[in-house]
């Protein structure tokens, strides 16, 4: 049996008197796209930034499987070493984008690169490189208020890849988006990911970006639901 990239048991979170994560099982595989769905408050942004090593549970387990390489445990580990982990290991896209406006569109997707001490030319041109894989040829210089809303998720999307992370994280990717624009931004993603063998975790409140995974799992009080298999 294949190992999952991603494994988790048990998790739980709680903020006071509030239990956001009731006690949470999930397992990826390997080239998996899985959206996770339900209402505001029910625990889906939670949940993601447990198994994104944003955020620690108070209790449970998170195991990411590298390719080649021995599982890793994310659950207690200090700060700086989630912050490592999630350099390496994870991508992350979010809704806003959270590019830097000072930026241009090569150097946002390189910086990832460059914090784990590529050389900027090498940095740079993998990005580079990412760019016009995701329709953005000619657009590398421009910063971010040079693009569209469209553009700078591509921009976002290439970011969270540019360092070959097996596991990539997005919120709310398409929410700011037009569902013509939400539709080409969700097939670049999938593209970038799934279509390269790498898995995708999306916490989506719209049911036609849900409909593009391959698992769709619904969030209610900090627990799974049944799981509903997409078309």
């Amino acid at each position: 049996m294949t190992t999952p990239v991603l494994s988790a048991h048990g998790l739980v979170k709680r903020y006071g008197n509030l239990v956001a994560l009731g006690g949470v099982d999930l397992e990826i595989a390997a080239g998996e796209a899985v959206a996770i769905m339900g209402a505001s408050g029910s625990g889906k942004t939670t949940l993601l930034h447990c198994l994104a090593a944003i955020i620690a549970p108070d209790a449970g387990s998170v195991r990411i499987a590298p390719p080649a390489a021995p599982p890793i445990e994310l659950v207690g580990m200090s700060e700086n070493e989630r912050s490592a982990a999630r350099r390496s290991l994870l991508g992350f896209v979010f809704q806003e984008h959270l590019l830097l406006p000072e930026l241009t569109a090569v150097e946002n997707t390189a910086l990832p690169l460059l914090v784990q001490g590529v050389p900027r030319a090498d940095a740079e041109a993998h990005a580079a490189a990412w760019l016009r894989a995701l329709g953005l040829a000619g657009m590398e210089e421009r910063r971010i208020g040079q693009l569209s809303g469209g553009q700078a998720q591509r921009v976002a999307i290439a970011r969270a890849q540019v360092t070959g992370a097996p596991l990539v994280f997005a919120d709310e990717p398409t929410g700011a988006l037009d569902s013509h624009t939400s539709a080409d931004v969700m097939t670049a993603l999938l593209d970038a990911t799934v279509g390269q063998g790498r898995s995708l975790v999306v916490v989506t409140h719209d049911p036609g970006v849900a409909s593009r995974c391959g698992r769709v799992l619904r969030m209610r009080d900090g627990r799974l639901s049944a799981e509903v298999t997409s078309r």
